[in-house]
């Protein structure tokens, strides 16, 4: 009993920070920058999961809510593109390319937030992704410097939304430790100034 209360800590922490967690497009406050997490591909192409996530993404886009959306997943191998199979979907669905700005090592939530805000000079943005997973990116882009806002994509409760709900308890570990412990992602490399120029040179840029 000791060892499951231990590790349902990391998951409790999540849920009560303060604030309001998760929002709709509707009422999430407006920002400049959108931020999409990946969730798999599918011989190519995005994953349902990840097809909801950037149909959100376009609606805000399209609301005026955001202006511009960083699109952040795995290129860990030339046959797997996260981010650019993001920009055909959004692409397809209205959003101009110019509007979209890929990171290609975006290889866990972590690496996301951090890369967001040290490569791209992000420190206000809605998240965009399922609602079991907001909490867990807002705690960890918050502690990586951004103000950040979610809005939570609502899935239906089938097998997939469970597994995803159990593996957000172990996750929640890995975002405890990499709150305490603020690891470097695993790729850094230099910044890079695609939202500056997306915003048309607006944002404060350091």
């Amino acid at each position: 009993m000791a060892v499951c209360t231990v590790a349902l800590v990391p998951s409790t922490w999540l849920h009560v920070r303060d604030g309001e967690p998760v929002r709709s497009v509707g009422d999430v406050p407006r920002s400049d920058v959108g931020v999409v997490f990946g969730a798999g591909l599918w011989d190519g192409e995005p994953s349902p999961y990840l097809a909801h996530r950037l149909d959100t993404a376009a609606e805000l886009y399209r609301t005026g809510k955001v202006r511009v959306l960083l699109v952040t997943g795995d290129n860990s191998r030339e046959e797997y593109d996260e981010p650019d199979a993001m920009r055909t979907y959004l692409t397809r669905h209205g959003v101009p390319s110019k509007a979209i700005v890929g990171d290609y090592a975006g290889f866990d939530t972590w690496d996301s937030c951090v890369r967001a805000k040290k490569i791209f000079g992000v420190d206000r943005a809605v998240l965009v992704t399922q609602d079991f997973h907001a909490r867990r990116a807002l705690a960890l882009c918050e502690a990586a410097g951004i103000t950040s806002y979610a809005v939570g994509v609502t899935e239906p409760h089938d097998v997939t939304w469970y597994a995803g709900g159990a593996r957000e308890l172990f996750a929640a570990t890995k975002a405890a430790l990499d709150v305490t412990l603020r690891p470097d992602p695993h790729f850094l490399g230099p910044r890079e100034p695609g939202v500056h120029e997306a915003l048309g040179g607006t944002s404060r840029w350091p």
